[in-house]
């Protein structure tokens, strides 16, 4: 099923999962989608994971075809364009197919040291348009609240979303953010531009400082005063520290979903537990 079509019916609520660093540990992946289906999942995506290549695409593609396959849960395959020729994505998009995956998440990816690599795809929206003229996935392409860190402006950030939408992305997953009011204006920009598609709200609930630390340097996304004093009062009690996170998530959820958010994107960081926590708050809410 194209996830596109979810949205049609319900608020949508996902998960997201990741392939793990050390080769060999893709059962312990197997055991969080168990944990997960508890969790009513509409899907679950599969992030290509840090580094990319050949081994990454091959636990995205194990992991997504288990989902997919051996549970019956919709999924979403990751698939960033750096680097990437189009005989190389190709030959992984009629992997995904394959599988049975009828999903992607098409993106540029992290630019590594040094520039870009040689590769066919400059861009998410080129990815994207490849993908729709030679297949019949549904294309997703991932939102930036805040503006993506390598724009020169939110307006801009706007213009170059409108390209993948322009181009055949049928959905947008956002990343993640801790002040709501972000989210709604950028929802607000993405109607004035002419974006219709369906926007999901990815939220992250925060388990540790070191954590969200690397998140604000990754991403630069903004911590108002009230999640910056949760880290303040909990970072050395680390029991604390996951429940605060938790709760704040919980927040923006039912804040989220009081205003008529298309769906709810949930970065798991791979911990079924933080997840059981939020559904059993939210899930009578959807």
């Amino acid at each position: 099923m194209k996830t596109c079509e979810l949205f049609k019916k319900k608020t949508v609520l996902s998960y997201e999962v990741f392939p793990p660093k050390r080769t060999g540990a893709v059962d312990t992946v197997y055991t969080t989608v168990a944990a997960l289906k508890e969790f009513s999942p509409d899907f679950i995506s599969v992030t290509y994971g840090a580094g990319g290549g050949r081994a990454t695409c091959e636990a995205t593609l194990s992991i997504a075809s288990f989902i997919k396959n051996i549970y019956g849960i919709e999924c979403v395959a990751h698939l960033p364009c750096i680097g990437l020729t189009r005989e190389e994505a190709e030959n992984q998009l009629e992997r995904f197919r394959g599988a049975g995956i009828e999903n992607i998440l098409a993106l540029r990816g992290d630019m590594p040291e040094g520039g870009a690599p040689a590769g066919d795809f400059a861009h998410a929206n080129d990815l994207i348009s490849f993908i729709r003229e030679k297949y019949d996935f549904n294309v997703i392409a991932a939102c930036y609240p805040e503006g993506h860190n390598e724009s020169e402006s939110v307006l801009d950030d706007i213009q170059n979303l409108k390209r993948k939408t322009d181009a055949g992305a049928t959905q947008l997953i956002s990343q993640l953010f801790f002040d709501n009011d972000y989210f709604y204006r950028f929802l607000e920009r993405c109607r004035l531009a002419g974006i219709n598609v369906p926007v999901e709200a990815g939220i992250m609930p925060v388990a540790n400082k070191k954590q969200i630390e690397r998140m604000v340097t990754l991403c630069g996304v903004t911590l108002p005063k009230k999640f910056s004093s949760m880290m303040s009062r909990y970072e050395n009690n680390p029991d604390a520290m996951r429940d605060a996170g938790i709760a704040y998530a919980v927040d923006q959820i039912v804040d989220l979903i009081s205003q008529g958010v298309d769906g709810i994107h949930l970065y798991t960081m791979n911990n079924p537990y933080i997840a059981r926590r939020i559904y059993e708050a939210v899930h009578r809410l959807l």
